[in-house]
Order: C-alpha cells, then sequence, then structure tokens
C-alpha cells in the first residue's frame, strides 16, 4: 500500500471522518441536553435550539415512521428526522457498503478503540471458536427479524398512527437522553459487560449484537463498491485477512461479497503490494484514489440530510409550549 503524505494512507482518512463525525455528535448530545436541562430546570437554565440530529439514536421509531409513511403516504412531524437519517443511512448501504458501521457510527467508532486499546494492552484480541463465531453472528440477523416482524409485518396501520401521537413518542429522545445519563444499576453492569467482551473480541456488539448493522450488512449485498483483489498479482502473504477485523478471508477471494464487510478499507491499508488489493466498481480496474471512498461516505450521508432538510422534513413540529408541558413529564412515559 502506498505510503507517503498523510492524504494517501487508509487510516489517516478513517481517523479524520471518524472522529470527526463522533466530535459531532457529541456536540449534538451536549446541546440537546441543553435544550432538555432548560425545560427541567423550569426555565431556569438557557434556552438552545433543538438539534435534529439527536433522532438518529431513534432507530426502532424511525423503523414505525417508515411503514406509517408507507402506509398513508406521510412522514411523522413530531419526528421527521428520525426517517430521513434511517433512509439516508440504508441509502448508504445500497450504494457504499455497509459504509456508516466503519466509517460514521459513533457506537463503532467506541467499539474499534476499545478492541485496539485490548490488543495494544494484552498483545492480541480474542476470537471464539468457528462454530460458535457463525452461531453469535446470527443473533443480529434475529433481533433484526423479530423487529421487522413486529413493525413492519404485525403493527397494523391504525396502531402506528396511534403510537406516533402518544407523548412517549413525542419525549423518546428525552428518554434515549436519560438512559446514558439517569442509568439504572441493571443498564451499568449491561454496558460494563459490552465494554469488556469489546476490549477482547474486536466488535462485539457490532458483529454479534447489533440489528441495525444487519440491516445495513444486507442492503450492502446491493452496493456496486466492493473490495476486490488481483490474483495474479497477489503473494498469499494473508496480511489482509489477519488484519480484517471481521475476520474473513480476503486473501481467498477475488471479490467480497459478504453482509458482513463494512468497507472499512483496513484489509487494504495491511496489503503490502501496490493496488492488488482495493475498494473498486464493477468493470472499473484502476486502483481509485484513497479518498474517493470515505469522500462518497461523507457526501452520500450530506446529500441524504441535506434532501431532509429541503424537503421541509427536519425540524420537529414540537413546539415550546408542548416541550414545557412534555419534557419534565418524560419519566412518567413508558413505565
Amino acid at each position: 500500500m502506498t505510503q507517503g503524505n498523510w492524504w494517501q494512507r487508509v487510516g489517516a482518512w478513517r481517523a479524520l471522518v471518524q472522529w470527526g463525525f463522533f466530535l459531532w455528535v457529541v456536540y449534538i448530545g451536549v446541546r440537546f441536553g441543553m435544550f432538555v436541562r432548560h425545560f427541567e430546570s423550569h426555565g431556569a437554565t438557557p434556552l438552545v435550539s433543538r438539534p435534529p440530529g439527536v433522532e438518529g439514536f431513534l432507530p426502532i421509531g424511525a423503523l414505525v415512521s417508515l411503514k406509517h409513511w408507507l402506509a398513508s403516504g406521510t412522514i411523522n412531524i413530531v419526528h421527521p428526522a428520525a426517517l430521513v437519517i434511517f433512509l439516508t443511512i440504508v441509502g448508504m448501504s445500497l450504494l457504499a457498503k455497509k459504509s456508516f458501521c466503519s466509517w460514521l457510527c459513533p457506537v463503532g467508532t467506541l467499539s474499534e478503540a476499545l478492541w485496539k486499546l485490548g490488543r495494544r494492552l494484552l498483545g492480541r484480541n480474542y476470537r471464539p471458536w468457528p462454530w460458535l463465531d457463525v452461531a453469535l453472528r446470527g443473533a443480529k440477523y434475529l433481533l433484526l427479524f423479530f423487529f421487522v416482524k413486529i413493525i413492519l409485518l404485525d403493527m397494523p396501520a391504525l396502531a402506528l398512527a396511534a403510537f406516533l401521537d402518544t407523548p412517549y413518542w413525542a419525549v423518546s429522545d428525552v428518554k434515549m437522553l436519560h438512559f446514558f445519563t439517569r442509568m439504572s444499576t441493571t443498564t451499568v453492569v449491561v454496558l460494563a459487560l459490552l465494554t469488556a467482551l469489546s476490549f477482547l473480541y474486536a466488535n462485539f456488539w457490532c458483529r454479534y449484537l447489533c440489528p441495525y448493522g444487519a440491516l445495513l450488512g444486507l442492503a450492502s449485498l446491493l452496493s456496486p463498491f466492493k473490495i476486490r483483489r488481483d490474483p495474479e498479482g497477489c503473494t498469499g502473504c494473508q496480511s489482509c485477512s489477519r488484519a480484517c477485523p471481521a475476520g474473513m478471508p480476503v486473501h481467498a477471494k477475488e471479490t467480497i461479497r459478504s453482509p458482513e464487510c463494512g468497507g472499512c478499507l483496513t484489509c487494504v491499508a495491511s496489503c503490502p503490494e501496490r493496488n492488488i488489493l482495493r475498494m473498486g466498481l464493477p468493470l472499473w480496474r484502476r486502483p481509485l484514489p484513497v479518498w474517493v471512498f470515505p469522500g462518497a461516505v461523507v457526501a452520500l450521508f450530506a446529500v441524504g440530510v441535506g434532501a431532509g432538510m429541503a424537503s421541509g422534513h427536519w425540524q420537529s413540529s414540537m413546539g415550546y409550549a408542548e416541550y414545557r408541558m412534555l419534557i419534565p413529564m418524560a419519566f412518567m412515559f413508558g413505565h
């Protein structure tokens, strides 16, 4: 892999995109916390505008909103950004692999930082036995099937409309904030366990338990972008397979079509040969510049969100009076 200036290195682009997006998400979270605090303090703290991007943390609600949109032809106006972000991320997977997971997802960024720290401190990461790895990977697809069944298949249109009209849905973003800021003992124990497992096993949550990642992986099967290997120039050193966080036998495939491939380009960066392994398009034999794929990832996300903004499906219809009434009562809903 060509070294040299930072813009010629895959790792530099990933760090820039991953941590840049992570900081943006943290900014959104802090700003939303300040927004909520204004109403919880009954106006004692300054009011800041609510960042609609926080609705990206409502994927299950977005799935309900998606079926409601398909059934009624209208987009829910309480949390429209949830659906916009959901459709944008799915669209990214259709066009550019499971790139949201490996380039933008804040959970994925933290998970990767944990297993890399674990490898540095312990000298290695662990992998389950192959048969157990396959069984565990099936868990996220079962979870995806569960949500798809109860929401997209079983939930009638009237129930969808009723749910989207409840105070619970109106303050679901606030309740998600409280999940992180007012953790129960059970939540702390579960998060601590997942953190420990992510420290030992590469991308434990993403690989085995994330239903969102399962959906994006299936969508990514249609992506024209794929990791492609030139078998004639390959030396068979297997550096790519050893480096792959998903544990795929990259060295043995000419094209990686697995839904487990996140398009992280770690295998490409690890290849000691020039232009033998690449993220490429069909019928395009020449290697693309290193910045093209991350540029496409960021551009696709920006276009999707921008389309939501331009079409008027971004800002919530909730007003100050509704927030003033509902946010102090958020703890009452859903119990």
